[in-house]
Parts: C-alpha cells; structure tokens; sequence
C-alpha cells in the first residue's frame, strides 16, 4: 500500500492511527453524509482535534506496539 501511494510505511501507520485515536464513537449517517445540491451523498468533514505523532507514539506506547 506504502508503494502504491508512494509514501511510507510509517505515515501509513500514523494515518490509520490518527483515524482510530480521533473517531471513536459510532455516528449515524446524517453525521458522515450529507446531500449536496446535485442530489448525491458527499462525506461530511469532520470536527475533530489535531492528532500529533506524540500522541500516536504515546498511544502505542500504552498499547505496547
């Protein structure tokens, strides 16, 4: 995966690890999707605070990973 999107290993980990660490509650659909003006469902941004490589090192550090 690292190779095809021509990036590392390591920011593929820190990417995934920031997406479990932000979003941990389990939205409904009106909370992800919304309808924009052609009629078709477009993923809502998400309101979420900024997630550091400490906080990923330190989660995996508590996880012992």
């Amino acid at each position: 995966m690292a190779v095809q999107r021509r990036t590392t290993l390591k920011a593929i980990l820190e990417h995934a690890l920031r997406r479990e660490i932000v979003f941990h509650e389990n939205p409904s659909p009106q909370d992800i999707f919304e309808i924009n003006r052609h009629d078709f469902p477009v993923l809502k941004k998400r309101q979420a605070p900024q997630v550091t490589s400490a906080m990923i090192y330190r989660k995996m550090e508590d996880e012992d990973l």
